[in-house]
């Protein structure tokens, strides 16, 4: 039986995060461990309290939710942000990205689409709402390509690669390898600082456009 996944919820709206962190709090498998309404306490708080996930507004008091997850990311590698806002623009979805989070969708999601999309996050996987994923895809078609020459990795981390080019989430690969969901996150951490990429969903691009997956 794995542990609760632990949340913080970032919004400076009371209700809305009142009504999210009862919405998580009373799903199984979700433990809200804290909130904050502001940028600042963001950083704090999830340094404090290391979150599997974090949900974040992206217009904040003190800090943007950009800024604060860019500096959340860079302190807490594990900890996986999900903008959760009420912008949909290209600039804030390239933002966000480039700031490190995994998931954007917007407040409009329904209340199993935000449980899923935490789900998903907290196993290591990025996701999108469609309306978002159409201008991601698009962002990463138009961004100019870096060098492709894969740095040396391990076998293990070359087994894992090509299961992540086959889209599988951690807890698969897990399931597959027989290793503990811990060490293949920490796995899929190195690949991303190898492959110079920041998601999954960006490591995905560039190792299919290498064909590791297609020499499958």
């Amino acid at each position: 039986m794995f542990p609760p996944l632990r949340v913080l919820v970032v919004d400076d709206h009371p209700a809305f995060r009142t009504a999210i962190c009862a919405m998580l709090g009373g799903t199984h498998g979700i433990d809200v461990v804290g909130q904050a309404a502001d940028g600042l306490t963001a950083v704090a708080e999830a340094g404090r309290l290391e979150p599997d996930v974090i949900l974040m507004d992206l217009n904040l008091p003190d800090l943007d939710g950009v800024e604060a997850t860019r500096r959340i990311v860079r302190a807490c590698p594990h900890t996986g942000v999900l903008m959760l806002t009420m912008f949909e623009n290209e600039a804030a979805v390239f933002a966000a990205m480039r700031a490190g989070a995994r998931g954007y969708l917007l407040k409009g999601a329904r209340n199993e689409q935000v449980v899923r999309a935490v789900r998903v996050i907290g196993d290591g996987e990025a996701i999108f709402s469609p309306a978002i994923a159409t201008q991601v895809l698009s962002l990463l078609g138009t961004e100019t390509p870096r060098d492709e020459s894969f740095p040396k990795l391990t076998a293990r981390e070359r087994e894992i690669m090509r299961l992540i080019a086959r889209g599988m989430g951690n807890a698969s690969i897990a399931d597959q390898l027989v290793l503990s969901p811990k060490t293949v996150r920490n796995h899929v951490s190195h690949i991303f600082r190898k492959l110079q990429v920041t998601d999954r969903a960006q490591a995905i691009a560039k190792i299919r456009k290498a064909g590791v997956a297609r020499s499958e």
